[in-house]
């Protein structure tokens, strides 16, 4: 092995490192995507809950989410990716005390909130890190590491709630020091927020922070040190460049020539909230609920949902090996057809269901067309959509466009996971699983037409570059 093949491979594995690390926010997503799914059930009992406020109860830390996410880029700008990190963990660890310890309903919002706070932080710093220090050529499938540990931390919580209710009996059953099981649910997340906030610590800054505020000696060492870059003074001239040049116009930039928002910004408004509205955390959030409701005891149920946590897991594997290969539209839009196929097998079974409220059965062998059909919708969306998303939102935006925009956009994902789970429970006992899945499958096709027409190629570009993109497509749309 020369000296060269070897630098490049030690420089590789410390850019792989501090993506891990970073990537660790998206562990924390994940993980409070789907705690609740076991809890939810227990959590209503316990407090008598109607549907449409368990429904708020479970939703209503996404408007934290949308919160944090919304200053999340502005913060990052002022005092620095890292330190952000920090606050996003410090959030979650007092979220999963609280809401593990809550005495009714009102505490339980207000800690799952301050929760959402930190998860939402956590969602718009991680991609941003990851795509200014990763080089271009590794950057699609080390951004695509955000949605790894996103669907890692759904199958930890999931396995983990799995784990606990079989133990206690039941989530309602007590466990360990009289508390019952939904309980420590929620109180196993301080660990991967503890695990978050030491490797905060560890990681370097942004070089293109550093650059923003003077400091390219630092910038530099970074470049040079993590990134592997052989000319870092004269990478340091190009970001500076950029950023002085979008400096001048990021106001501009992000309103739009013509007043409103700048056109790359709907673009990414319509990413994020495809993204939700095609209803996958509808399956993260009441999969256990739901496989309850057409038949499966709850041993089942809880299985059924860590199965479908490992098959989300396996197929981002998918995306992190074909993402820099065969490119960002091509990824998402046979994702698009196959989540279509997958939702529309879901909704065709479940316009069979007999009976309502939680009281549903499927006949003959449409409850195995509904799991097919939901599992496949899975697979697609964990292959593309899932971590793609992320991907072109931390790399389709300018430089010092990229923090506020990305902030925005992910502020819509969250609002538009909030809509989505805050009315999927009355839905479903209203107008039946059939009209939901036929409007998710709607979706799927509109995602399909929207990335075909709307959305650019970002594969293999370097960020300093996104501004000839930003150009075309102010032209185009």
């Amino acid at each position: 092995m020369s000296a060269t093949t070897e630098q490049n491979e030690k420089h590789t594995a410390k850019v792989v490192g501090v993506t891990v690390a970073a990537a660790v926010g998206g562990f924390l997503f994940g993980f409070d995507s789907s705690v609740v799914n076991g809890a939810v059930d227990a959590i209503q009992g316990d407090f008598r809950l109607s549907d449409v406020l368990v429904g708020f109860s479970v939703a209503v830390a996404l408007l934290g989410c949308a919160v944090g996410a919304w200053f999340a880029g502005q913060l990052a700008d002022r005092i620095g990716r890292k330190k952000v990190m920090l606050i996003g963990a410090v959030l979650f660890l007092a979220s999963a005390f609280g809401a593990g310890l809550a005495t009714g309903v009102v505490s339980l919002i207000i800690w799952r909130i301050i929760g959402g706070l930190g998860i939402g932080i956590a969602s718009v710093i991680a991609p941003a890190y990851i795509a200014e220090i990763a080089p271009a050529r590794y950057r699609g499938a080390l951004a695509s590491t955000q949605q790894l540990a996103i669907t890692l931390g759904i199958f930890a919580a999931l396995l983990s709630d799995a784990l606990l209710q079989d133990a206690a009996g039941g989530a309602s059953e007590q466990l360990w020091f009289g508390l019952q099981a939904w309980r420590w649910m929620f109180l196993v997340g301080a660990v991967p927020a503890v695990v978050y906030g030491l490797l905060s610590l560890t990681i370097p800054e942004s070089p293109r922070y550093l650059v923003a505020k003077d400091l390219d000696d630092e910038a530099a060492d970074v470049l040079s040190r993590v990134t592997g870059e052989r000319h870092p003074a004269e990478r340091i001239k190009e970001i500076r460049i950029t950023l002085r040049r979008e400096s001048k116009s990021s106001f501009r930039d992000v309103r739009g020539d013509r007043g409103g928002l700048h056109p790359l910004v709907w673009v990414g408004i319509g990413l994020a909230a495809l993204q939700q509205l095609v209803g996958i955390n509808a399956i993260f959030y009441y999969s256990t609920t739901l496989w309850r409701s057409v038949g499966f005891t709850e041993d089942q149920s809880f299985t059924t949902s860590v199965i479908t946590a490992v098959i989300n897991v396996v197929m981002t594997f998918v995306a992190i090996l074909f993402v820099d290969r065969l490119g960002r539209r091509k990824l998402l839009m046979s994702g698009s057809a196959g989540m279509f196929v997958g939702l529309l097998m879901a909704c065709l079974a479940f316009t069979q269901q007999q009976g309502s409220g939680d009281d549903v059965t499927l006949p003959g062998n449409w409850g195995v067309v509904a799991l097919i059909g939901a599992n496949l919708f899975v697979v697609c969306f964990a292959a593309t959509w899932g971590p793609i998303m992320w991907v072109m939102l931390g790399e389709m935006f300018p430089n010092r466009m990229r923090a506020v925009a990305l902030g925005l956009c992910t502020a819509v994902n969250w609002v538009a996971n909030f809509a989505v789970s805050l009315l999927f429970p009355e839905l479903a006992r209203s107008v039946g699983l059939g009209w939901i899945y036929g409007g998710f499958a709607f979706f799927a096709l509109v995602s399909f037409v929207f990335v075909r027409t709307l959305v650019p190629e970002t594969k293999g570009m370097e960020l300093e570059d996104m501004q000839g993109s930003t150009n075309r497509t102010r032209a185009e749309v």
